[in-house]
């Protein structure tokens, strides 16, 4: 069986501004709990590091690399979702030029034409993760990401989305890999801030 925790990467200035996806770095907060995050997993035996390739997953996996001694194994398929010409708009941005797309996401559909749908998204991920699993039997694993990603980890393990416990800035959460079947397994608790106090539902900001 092999253990992945899930870290959401730190904050940036588009989650502050409730910008959707894009690529932006971490902001000196998002650094803050990026180390504190590295700090929390001293005590913690971990046998692998990966990360997604976009900028604030990968500085978050840096910094906690530099206090863990892991080398990074980057993996694009651990991106945040692709939402196509959505990227970089506020909510209520979105409102105002998607409206007929803004009502779709809210009936839980993606609401943009370009980029990506949710299973395809699922898909990706759950592949990388078998993949890990695969090179890691019985191993325990950090993976860097982003909510959607964590989302994904809760659906292919057969919950449901109403159910979501949703993920905040660099919140980790536990699952296992065994015979090829994903379990989620629980929130791993924290102490200290960790955001603006707007939690992620699904793929959002």
């Amino acid at each position: 069986m092999t253990t992945l925790l899930l870290a959401r990467h730190g904050q940036t200035d588009w989650n502050l501004e409730h910008r959707w996806q894009g690529d932006p770095p971490l902001n000196d907060a998002g650094r803050a709990q990026a180390h504190a995050l590295a700090e929390s997993l001293d005590a913690t035996a971990l046998d692998g590091l990966y990360s997604s390739d976009l900028l604030r997953a990968h500085e978050t996996a840096e910094i906690i690399a530099a206090r863990i001694g892991l080398e990074i194994h980057v993996d694009a398929r651990l991106r945040e979702i692709d939402v196509g010409e959505w990227t970089g708009f506020t909510t209520p941005e979105l409102e105002q030029r998607y409206p007929a797309g803004f009502e779709r996401f809210r009936s839980g559909h993606a609401g943009w034409e370009q980029g990506e749908n949710y299973d395809q998204m699922i898909a990706r991920v759950t592949t990388a993760f078998l993949e890990i699993a695969v090179a890691h039997s019985d191993d325990r694993i950090l993976v860097v990401a982003h909510g959607g990603v964590m989302c994904s980890a809760w659906l292919a393990s057969g919950r449901d989305l109403a159910d979501w416990p949703g993920t905040r800035n660099s919140d980790v959460h536990e699952i296992t890999i065994e015979d090829g079947k994903i379990r989620w397994v629980r929130v791993v608790e924290r102490e200290g801030e960790r955001d603006d106090g707007k939690p992620s539902f699904f793929w959002r900001v």
